[in-house]
């Protein structure tokens, strides 16, 4: 499953913003570009993200 900047927003409670910022600083995964301006988060790499907040 594909997720947007609106639904990734939601999952973890912060402005898009914030996203962006986590994944410049290399804290977030990156998205896939399916084109310029839309950009699809894999749920894999979310879930991969949240389990290594885990250890």
């Amino acid at each position: 499953m594909l997720y947007s900047i609106k639904e990734v927003r939601k999952r973890y409670g912060v402005a898009p913003k914030s996203i962006w910022r986590w994944i410049r600083e290399g804290r977030f995964p990156k998205p896939l570009k399916l084109s310029p301006t839309t950009a699809r988060w894999r749920e894999s790499d979310l879930q991969a993200y949240e389990d290594s907040l885990e250890k």
